[in-house]
């Protein structure tokens, strides 16, 4: 019961904040645990790609094999299955009507991931990853969620660069995963130094990229 607790809260906890943090025309709750649920399935994919692709990195030796899982295996793989199921889901639903809602949505994707992930480490390894993971993975798959969701919004809304900001929100949250995971898995004194300075990084943008979306709502005014 203390690994399920230990799993879920950290996710549960930020999905409740997001939630409130749309404070101005919430999400329909039936829409937003389908949404939950589809991140969580897209664990299944990921699985079977990353099984047919993991093995390529014997073709890459030192840090080269490190950036190859990082930012291809993790960082490519994950964030595409989450952006297809954000699309598929999301992108012509009538709920999603305005900006605030790509990043709500997107965060729920992500942290559907991040449930099923976060349990099989912690049932895996223990309590000691729970913890770990609760401070670091969990609240940066939802960083790269807000992320995506920004730009996704911004697609769907923005009457130019639509294509750019499209792809903005698949690239932007591979890349920040790949620096996340290459840093970690790399151990490399230097670069473990600039970790939380990129996790400070990765927390003041997501806030300021909600405060943006939320201070430019077009219900704000009808409140």
């Amino acid at each position: 019961m203390n690994l399920i607790f230990l799993s879920s809260a950290p996710v549960v906890i930020i999905l409740v904040y997001v939630y409130i943090r749309d404070k101005y025309e919430h999400e329909p709750m039936g829409l937003l645990l389908k949404t939950l649920l589809a991140g969580a399935l897209t664990v299944i994919p990921v699985m079977i790609v990353n099984s047919g692709i993991e093995g390529y990195r014997i073709h890459f030796r030192g840090y080269a094999q490190v950036a190859y899982i990082a930012f291809i295996v993790a960082g490519l793989v994950e964030e595409f299955f989450k952006f297809t199921a954000l699309y598929l889901l999301i992108w012509k639903n009538r709920e999603f009507n305005e900006r605030f809602d790509g990043i709500v949505y997107a965060v729920f994707v992500s942290l559907g991931f991040a449930l099923v992930e976060n349990f099989m480490y912690v049932f895996t390894y223990g309590e000691s990853a729970g913890y770990t993971r609760a401070f670091t993975a969990v609240p940066a798959h939802a960083l790269f969620g807000v992320t995506m969701g920004y730009f996704f919004a911004q697609a769907k809304f923005r009457q130019t660069d639509r294509l750019l900001s499209f792809v903005k929100a698949l690239i932007y949250p591979v890349i920040l995963h790949g620096l996340y995971d290459f840093i970690l898995m790399s151990q490399h004194p230097y670069l473990l130094i600039v970790f939380i300075p990129f996790i400070i990084y990765l927390w003041r943008a997501g806030f300021k990229k909600m405060k943006i979306l939320s201070d430019g709502s077009r219900f704000r005014t009808m409140r």
